[in-house]
């Protein structure tokens, strides 16, 4: 019988797994990535990553068609950074992401698993205004330093 924490390798991938997967890759690329970012306006971004040049990447994540063609949201997320890409798992259909709708000249495409990720299409970079980037960096930094204090004192968030 198989533990509920290790999944066979058969097994569908989740968000989670197609996220590691991609920051994985990303790390590779000296960009660090924090997962489940709250934007301004509600919305939250599967993972937000930042390059060495101070460049703001968002990554979609859908794991089902049903999910991809239901989200009318993601556009939302182009005004929060220099380049989007959609990540998907291995074998998913990606047809959907030529047609105009998923502005294929803008964003980006990326195919993972568990452990990698490739680029299929390189998205476009469309750079932030000045002030935009200055609050989302800033808004990044201030959550990945909370992420690390929160693992090195859980009771830290007590404090005020």
């Amino acid at each position: 019988m198989t533990s509920p924490a290790v999944l066979p390798s058969d097994a569908p991938l989740i968000a989670a797994d197609v996220a590691r997967g991609v920051t994985r890759m990303l790390l590779r690329h000296d960009i660090a990535t924090i997962a489940e970012v709250p934007l301004d306006g509600g919305r939250r971004a599967d993972l937000m990553a930042l390059d060495a040049r101070g460049n703001i990447v968002i990554v979609e994540i859908k794991v089902s068609r049903a999910d991809l063609l239901g989200d009318g949201k993601w556009t939302d997320y182009l005004a929060h950074c220099d380049r989007f890409f959609w990540a998907v798992p291995a074998g998913f259909d990606l047809r959907p992401f030529e047609q105009e709708g998923f502005l294929p000249q803008r964003a980006g495409l990326i195919v993972a698993d568990r452990y990698d990720a490739a680029v299929v299409r390189e998205a476009a970079t469309v750079p932030l205004a000045s002030a935009t980037r200055k609050k989302c960096t800033l808004a990044f930094a201030r959550r990945a330093a909370r992420r690390v204090t929160h693992l090195l004192d859980p009771e830290a968030g007590q404090i005020v």
